[in-house]
């Protein structure tokens, strides 16, 4: 654990808990990189640079940590391979630290912004809805009041589920039902969430991506209308991503940040995959924060995404 743990046991455990198959499939390729040698040397990192790709990291980021590792081993002169994965350990938690990524303690908003206003986009299945639900339940456990816009109007399962998980953490949502324009849905809902003196307000949208320029131009529609209730509206636009989808998620990311301006990013299913590499690829690519991940099923599996934890967890030996 790092020196400073942001994390209560019981979420340190969910973390650990979260990471396992990325951590064994991680350290089982490592292994294997190193098998037979006591050094590093060119064909230690010609495998290293295998398992990075392999593990979802990306093309880019894995030849810059290859990079860093080579001037370590030309500035030391010596590199033994049990030494490998502290120094590995210490350069990813480096790179993190260089991007935009911060280490995010809780799931509070600054106070002068009220209502706090949150425009969520994403592909449908990557656990959008479902993040909203459980990003609404954490804020009212800080005791914050939520309420929920259901602008995601092309796909009655959307609003429905939406709908269900306002029912469940117990927070209104303003919806129009299916095919109503996801603009006046937004607009609706920042208004209610200003006469109701709500602390946020989340705004679910459509993740179509077969056609940018119609995303585009519907994403920029929902925040010129929010903008008219509240002039600096959406203060965050979340972007929700399926770590399990490996690379994928990060063309999803290209994607989106092409569409609009994406200021934030969540990882969810990290506990059903082998792929949790690609947090370290997307933070390192897009400088985008990484400010949430979802590492199980629980309510309070959406966790606060801290890079000290997450690297700490990563290269736990436990």
């Amino acid at each position: 654990m790092g020196i400073f743990s942001f994390l209560s046991k019981d979420k340190k455990e969910a973390l650990d808990k979260g990471l396992n198959k990325t951590k064994e499939n991680f350290f089982t390729k490592i292994a294997k990189a190193v098998a037979g040698k006591s050094t590093v040397d060119a064909d230690v990192l010609d495998n290293l640079e295998e398992v990075l790709l392999t593990s979802d990291v990306g093309v880019n980021t894995t030849l810059k940590i290859i990079k860093r590792l080579e001037d370590r081993i030309a500035k030391d002169k010596y590199v033994g391979t049990q030494q490998l994965n502290s120094i590995l350990k210490e350069e990813i938690a480096t790179l993190l630290t260089e991007n935009n990524t911060q280490d995010v303690a809780d799931f509070s908003t600054p106070a002068d912004k009220k209502p706090y206003v949150i425009m969520v986009v994403g592909v449908n299945g990557v656990g959008k809805t479902t993040t909203i639900g459980k990003l609404s339940y954490q804020f009212k456990q800080k005791g914050k009041n939520v309420l929920l816009g259901a602008a995601d109007t092309f796909r009655a399962a959307a609003v429905d589920q939406l709908i269900i998980w306002s029912e469940r953490v117990g927070v209104p949502v303003v919806s129009q039902g299916m095919n109503a324009d996801p603009a006046s849905v937004a607009f609706d809902a920042v208004s209610s969430a200003v006469a109701k003196n709500s602390d946020i307000v989340i705004i679910d949208t459509a993740g179509r991506l077969h056609n940018k320029v119609n995303l585009m131009n519907e994403l920029g529609k929902i925040k010129k209308v929010m903008s008219k209730v509240i002039p600096d509206a959406p203060h965050e636009v979340l972007l929700v991503l399926d770590a399990s989808t490996g690379q994928n998620a990060i063309e999803q990311c290209k994607q989106f940040t092409a569409a609009t301006e994406v200021t934030a990013l969540a990882l969810t299913k990290l506990d059903g995959t082998a792929k949790g590499g690609v947090v370290i690829g997307i933070s390192d690519q897009f400088k985008i924060p990484v400010k949430y991940i979802g590492v199980g099923e629980k309510m309070e599996d959406l966790q606060p995404f801290n890079r000290t934890e997450f690297v700490d967890s990563l290269f736990s030996e436990e």
